[in-house]
């Protein structure tokens, strides 16, 4: 009797202890272990986005952005991403779709930078140029951080709103120019209309002698306009680290969005100043927010749909091709659910 009195004691410990084992694990760290606290990406020359300050703030918890060098423009960034140099790029929302639409490895999981009434992207002329209209531009250069993205989109909408016909639309040469060089050569005759965004637009202004063409505000109002992407394979394998990522995103961009401005770039010049001893901050006093339309940068389908129309009338996308709903998710970002 005492034999089985024990052995009954010695199994309902045993059942015991294994149910507290199994109530330990669920909620705890095991459960949101971050598969991989290590991810590559490339940064753009002169600037630094949300996920270089989630990282700072501490919103990627114990997650570390390596950079392996520095872009000039959002293409290169994505298709870094696409082809695994990279975990995560971003870029100009159209330019995510053009590359979505040929099956490349990559979600658009959030967006983080946009268009407003004080952050906008600038077609700006010499005050003395004789260029007034949208006519006015056939047969000139006109330079922009690259090609097939951000820039190359608005001008060609601004030609198309403005009555100019394909033909003549090729008219007017389209330049890939480093952006820090564009005030110059417009300065310099060297281009007729230079597109400046950013800190580097109001330097440009602070010295006087411009004056803006048109702006993407003026053709869209308030949008979002970029976004990140994640390499597949990376969220497919790293399901926790991805949905860490977006996370600490989206909290960077509303707190961009609610702290003073002074804090946000001191924050800014901290980061830059720690990743490239060599790169000038002085621009970024200039700094007004990312201009993200949604909160937490969640994505919406009117965002991917303005794209969409505009590469059909293109002919870089078939009618029907893609379809908006099917080319972003929202599903790692916590703001989604509000």
């Amino acid at each position: 009797m005492k034999k089985k009195l024990a052995s009954f004691l010695l199994l309902l410990i045993a059942f015991s202890l294994a149910g507290c084992g199994n109530s330990s694990v669920k909620g705890s760290k095991a459960e949101t272990k971050h598969e991989k606290t290590t991810i590559d990406y490339l940064a753009f020359t002169g600037s630094v986005y949300p996920a270089e300050l989630a990282e700072d703030l501490g919103y990627l918890g114990p997650i570390k952005l390596n950079l392996k060098g520095f872009v000039n423009g959002g293409p290169e960034s994505i298709q870094a991403a696409a082809t695994g140099e990279t975990d995560f790029g971003g870029a100009f929302n159209g330019a995510i779709i053009k590359l979505l639409a040929t099956n490349a490895n990559v979600e658009w999981v959030i967006n983080y930078y946009g268009t407003n009434e004080k952050t906008f992207f600038g077609a700006f002329t010499t005050e003395d140029s004789e260029i007034k209209t949208a006519r006015d531009l056939i047969g000139k250069k006109i330079a922009m951080n690259t090609l097939g993205a951000h820039g190359e989109f608005i001008v060609k909408e601004y030609l198309r709103k403005n009555g100019l016909t394909e033909k003549e639309i090729k008219k007017v040469t389209l330049l890939a120019m480093p952006p820090i060089n564009i005030e110059q050569a417009l300065r310099k005759g060297q281009i007729d209309v230079g597109l400046i965004n950013g800190a580097l637009q109001d330097k440009a202004l602070e010295r006087g002698g411009l004056k803006l063409l048109f702006s993407d505000y003026d053709l869209y109002g308030t949008f979002s306009a970029g976004g990140y992407v994640l390499n597949k394979d990376f969220a497919k394998e790293n399901p926790n680290t991805a949905k860490k990522f977006v996370e600490g995103v989206a909290k960077a961009i509303e707190w961009s969005k609610t702290t003073p401005r002074e804090e946000v770039i001191a924050r800014m010049e901290k980061i830059m100043k720690e990743r490239n001893k060599s790169e000038d901050t002085s621009a970024l006093k200039y700094w007004k927010s990312y201009g993200v339309a949604t909160e937490g940068g969640v994505i919406q389908e009117k965002e991917a749909q303005m794209w969409i129309k505009q590469l059909e009338q293109e002919g870089q996308l078939q009618k029907g091709q893609v379809k908006a709903t099917s080319l972003f998710t929202n599903k790692y970002n916590p703001y989604a659910k509000k």
